[in-house]
């Protein structure tokens, strides 16, 4: 059992529901970035998603957009996100790590290097932005050989025969855009996103995760209510953007960082 799945499987029994940061990683350094991973799975977090650096963030909006850019200026690449991920599984080997992005990083190191070297670095799940399904067949093929999950989005503009298409070539969970638009935009309607998964549950049984516009507690756990897995991404890399580019972080600095996600998750849970 793959640890996403096993992850969801836990929260379940506990009647509970996952909660998934996002953060860039290299902003603002690496090293930062690996003490951040530690200090979200203890304020809560069930599965990291860490974000790919790219030049063209083109789904992203200015938050994280001027995250890529504090982490590109680092020269933060692919072939460094894979080491932080294996040195953070010396300490942690059950939080699931879902690398995040778009595909030319990828492509630029050839899907079968990728595959090998993510599978080693302890890499669970990989979900790229730019990536159609029907564009997809070459790298799941390879992916498909590997323990490693393949995450696609889903949009308020998805028709009902892709969405299908979509849950179907998916595993590990289906990401659901609750807006239109870019990461960190709009104010969230609950009632359509939950009429939207409703829709999504007929064509899949992979858990349901929603991202883009959860940005406090209060929101969370409405969609805790509705969805399987809460996504914050904007929210917290504004967080993320009030440490200066020092080389190290007491614990209780990195925890006071991301204490929206403590709160989000007591409030998820109290929901239930």
């Amino acid at each position: 059992m793959s640890r996403i799945k096993a992850c969801f499987a836990q929260l379940q029994s506990q009647g509970r529901k996952a909660l998934i940061p996002y953060i860039t990683a290299g902003d603002p350094n690496l090293q930062t970035t690996l003490g951040l991973m530690h200090a979200l799975v203890t304020a809560g977090a069930d599965i990291i998603e860490l974000g790919i650096p790219f030049t063209d963030p083109s789904a992203d909006g200015p938050v994280i957009q001027r995250a890529v850019e504090r982490a590109l200026a680092k020269h933060t690449r692919l072939r460094d996100i894979l080491p932080l991920v294996a040195e953070f599984r010396k300490e942690n080997t059950t939080t699931p790590i879902v690398l995040m992005g778009y595909l030319n990083p990828i492509e630029c190191m050839g899907y079968q290097a990728f595959a090998n070297q993510a599978v080693a670095a302890g890499v669970d799940g990989v979900l790229t932005v730019d990536m159609p399904p029907e564009e997809s067949h070459d790298f799941m093929q390879v992916l498909a050989a590997t323990p490693i999950d393949s995450i696609f989005l889903v949009a308020p503009t998805t028709s009902e025969e892709r969405a299908e298409a979509i849950c179907r070539l998916g595993s590990g969970y289906v990401y659901y855009v609750s807006l239109k638009g870019v990461t960190g935009a709009g104010n969230l309607d609950v009632e359509a996103v939950a009429r939207s998964l409703e829709k999504l549950r007929k064509h899949t049984h992979l858990p349901l995760g929603v991202g883009f516009g959860i940005k406090d507690a209060d929101t969370a756990a409405r969609i805790s209510a509705i969805a399987d897995a809460v996504v914050v991404g904007s929210a917290l890399v504004n967080k993320v953007a009030e440490l200066h580019d020092g080389t190290a972080y007491s614990q209780q600095q990195l925890l006071t960082c991301v204490a929206l996600v403590s709160a989000m998750r007591k409030a998820m849970d109290q929901r239930q």
